[in-house]
Parts: structure tokens; sequence; C-alpha cells
């Protein structure tokens, strides 16, 4: 292709490899726009759960995990002999656990997952962290969701994991209602801030998601900017200036 003095004439490899990577990058790109305004949908979800009226845990059926958080209280007693450390959990770059402690409501045959906090892991596996429960009766308070997030689900929930504390990848309702030997509220209650028998609670989606929307924005900003990078140089490298003798 001739345009003026130039000549354009990419070859077979470049032009194969371009139409195949630059839509990629474009997709990549409105991918993590559209990640951004999921996470400023939770981030809106989240700050605006004191409208929604507080979920009576003894009394009412709590809502769909799936759905926006709301505000939630439960009364019962801790089971102390039966806790979770939800694996692979990081905090400021630390890596440790989520400590999950069944709270079975009073008037109710169920319990209700209470995340704790996060705690530091040990120098070895071998090692589990003291994670103490009061067994008095107690009142919680805090949000329902659907938990820690973690990362891709590969072999069992606790695979080769035996006692208590029972150290767990992810989250199986139903495999926990087996091993705990009752139901479960099948949303997870982040115990609030405030609340005593906790640990290290910097609740809201910044924690749960690792990054808020901004940072989406800025990925995306990367792979336009590479998309745009890749077409500049497929037609610099594919284009020459004619000479004189070539232009006769």
């Amino acid at each position: 292709m001739r345009i003026g003095r130039y000549q354009f004439s990419p070859g077979r490899i470049p032009t194969l490899a371009t139409v195949v990577l630059l839509p990629v990058l474009i997709a990549l790109g409105f991918w993590q726009l559209d990640r951004a305004e999921q996470r400023r949908a939770l981030e809106q979800a989240y700050e605006s759960r004191e409208e929604r009226p507080t979920v009576d845990l003894n009394r009412e059926r709590a809502p769909s995990a799936d759905g926006p958080p709301h505000n939630a209280v439960a009364q019962g007693r801790y089971d102390a002999d039966r806790q979770l450390l939800l694996d692979n959990q990081t905090y400021r770059g630390e890596t440790g656990y989520h400590v999950l402690t069944p709270v079975r409501l009073r008037g109710r045959d169920a319990a209700v997952l209470v995340d704790r906090g996060w705690v530091p892991a040990g120098d070895s596996r071998a090692e589990l962290p003291e994670v103490s429960v009061p067994e008095h009766p107690v009142e919680v308070t805090g949000y329902l969701d659907d938990g820690p997030p973690t990362g891709i689900r590969l072999g069992g929930m606790a695979e080769g994991e035996t006692g208590w504390p029972l150290r767990i990848q992810y989250l199986d309702f139903d495999a926990l209602e087996e091993r705990l030997g009752y139901p479960l509220v099948p949303s997870v209650l982040r115990l609030d801030p405030e609340a005593p028998h906790g640990y290290t609670r910097d609740w809201g989606p910044a924690f749960r998601e690792g990054y808020g929307p901004e940072r989406n924005q800025g990925y995306a900003l990367q792979w336009f900017a590479l998309a745009l990078a890749l077409a500049v140089i497929y037609v610099t490298v594919n284009t020459r200036r004619m000479s004189p003798d070539d232009a006769q």
C-alpha cells in the first residue's frame, strides 16, 4: 500500500501476530474497566449497609450471600472445640489465616460462622496459631457476606487435615456441615472491629478484594497503552519511505 512517499508493506507473521494480540489487549482493558465498576458497586453496597435493616439471626433467615452486605446480630455460644483456619489469607503483605468460629445460635438448631479476623501464620506449617475463645454466652455483631476471598479451588476443602482447629483452603458450607455435625447459616458474619474476642479486622471492600476500583482503572490504562503501542510498532516497522527511484 502506497501513501504519498511511503510504502506500507506488512509481512504475514507481523500481521497475524497483530491481528491476534490487538483484540486481546483491548478486551483486557475493557475487562478491567468492568472489574472497576463491580468494585465500585461493592463499595457503595458496603457503605450503604446501615440503610438496610439489621438481621437477627436468632429469629430470621440470613439474606443471600450474593446480595449486598447486611448488618447482623446473633446470640449464642462459640463452639470453642471446632474452629476453622482459612488458609492463604494476606494482610499488608504478610501471610496468615482468617479465624472462623461457629456460634451455636440460641433457640435454633443452626450456627453461623463468625470471621473473628486475621492472624499471622507460624514459622512452619506444623505450627498453628492459638485461637482462644470464651465459652460463656455471647452476642456478636457485624455484617454478613460470603466470606473472605480465596484462590482457585484445587483439591479438597481440608485435604489431609485432621483435628481442630481445622485448616481449610476455601469455604464449602455443605462439607463443613458434615464436619461440624450441625446446620450452618450459608453466610459469614464479619465481627465488628470494636467487638471483643477478635483479631485483626480491617473490613470493607478494599480489604476483601485487595484493592479498590482505581487500581483496575490503572490496569485498564496499561492494557490500552499496550494496544496502542502494538499498533504504532506494527505500522512503523512495516512502513518505509520510498526513494526517488522507487517512486518512478
